[in-house]
């Protein structure tokens, strides 16, 4: 059935949730491994490190890639200039208000315990007015990064957006359709990640920093705009589930090689050479290859909705701004605790998810204000059937 009948889109609701819940999961496990972090345990769990790793390849290509499926959905029923309004209120305000209101408490923490500072909190906060960006000053983005990259992208292919508009292109795009039939033609999009590994990694490492940050730019930007362009290519996706247990197999043999050659001593390539080459092939594979996956099997066991779905594709975005302030903030306080490491993780997943909930349920979802500075729309509205997937379109494409 075509991607475009609004009742195939659950799935898409679902991996963006799931995807998230990953998220969080992943930055609480952060205090408890050997890679920097704003706040850390005294010891690390190599088991976390391996797992770190490994999630931290492709979380936030999926995110990327359903990012931009949403573009497209948006772009369905509107125009493109009221598309970028929505993206600057659901976008830069929500980025604008967590840099000098939510991401702060993260900073003075981390000088906390590195014994930076010895003053409250209170006495901290005035420092972030002095705009003076981290970390010589106090003012950053921190994780929502992935929000400015997904404001820049967007303003970069506002153009491209804007002539698959014309229904000239549009018949040529389905013209394509046919191509993503078979498997292999899916799993050839891999090759620009491939080429990403060789052209940008070594020179430009992952940062997050986005003026000298080429790798994650240019590979992420394409995760987007791939998602975009196949949205609405039915082959593209009727193959990702027919074949998922191929594309499974696939990812699998290449997380097999990448453990036995990189992750499980988590050591990745630091130079230009035949090493660099063999893990940018595989883990570009790996990466795209999950991606189909997920896809396949989304769609083949979660296209259908239920309250739980509902609430939280709507509560995913304020968790995301939220979550990891609170994880340093309460981890602050648990990492100094002389329990063992998977006590102090599961009790720091505990409080982020009931601070989570009872903050978006009790303070965000409640009120107009408090739902525009977290990227929601100002009302809760609900909709009748016939109006679902219009209203999809905008929450899906947010992040």
């Amino acid at each position: 059935m075509d991607i475009l009948q609004p009742q195939r889109q659950y799935y898409i609701d679902w991996i963006r949730v799931i995807a998230f819940m990953i998220l969080i999961l992943f930055h609480c496990s952060m205090p408890f491994v050997q890679f920097g972090w704003e706040v850390k345990n005294a010891e690390h769990s190599i088991f976390l490190d391996r797992l770190i790793i490994w999630l931290h390849q492709w979380r936030l290509p999926l995110l990327f890639f359903i990012a931009g499926v949403g573009v497209s959905f948006s772009l369905r029923k509107r125009s493109v200039l009221s598309f970028m309004g929505e993206r600057v209120i659901r976008l830069f305000i929500p980025l604008l208000f967590s840099m000098f209101f939510v991401i702060p408490i993260q900073v003075y923490v981390e000088r906390l315990q590195k014994k930076e500072i010895n003053e409250s909190y209170w006495s901290f906060y005035p420092s972030v007015w002095d705009l003076v960006p981290y970390p010589e000053g106090t003012l950053t983005w921190s994780h929502l990064w992935f929000v400015v990259y997904l404001f820049v992208f967007t303003i970069l292919l506002v153009p491209i957006f804007a002539l698959f508009k014309i229904k000239a292109l549009q018949r040529w795009k389905q013209r394509l359709d046919p191509v993503f039939a078979h498997p292999i033609a899916n799993l050839s999009l891999a090759l620009p990640f491939i080429l990403h590994y060789f052209a940008f990694y070594i020179r430009w490492p992952i940062q997050g920093s986005l003026l000298d940050d080429w790798f994650l730019f240019n590979s992420s930007i394409t995760f987007y705009f791939l998602g975009y362009f196949l949205a609405d290519l039915s082959s593209f996706w009727n193959t990702c589930e027919t074949y998922r247990n191929y594309f499974l197999a696939v990812a699998v043999l290449c997380v097999i090689i990448l453990f036995w050659k990189y992750y499980w001593t988590v050591a990745l390539p630091t130079q230009q050479n035949d090493a660099l080459y063999l893990y940018g092939f595989f883990d570009g594979l790996h990466i795209w290859a999950i991606i189909l996956t997920v896809i396949g099997f989304a769609r083949r066991y979660l296209n259908f909705s239920n309250p739980a779905l509902a609430y939280l594709t709507t509560a995913v975005y304020p968790f995301y701004i939220l979550h990891q302030t609170i994880i340093v903030a309460s981890g602050y306080y648990v990492v100094q605790w002389s329990s063992p490491i998977w006590v102090k993780l599961l009790v720091l997943i505990i409080i982020c998810f009931i601070l989570l909930f009872g903050l978006y349920h009790f303070l965000i979802r409640p009120f107009v204000f408090t739902r525009i500075l977290y990227g929601l729309k100002p009302k809760r509205i609900r909709l009748p059937k016939s109006e679902f997937f219009r209203d999809q379109a905008s929450v899906v494409s947010t992040l």
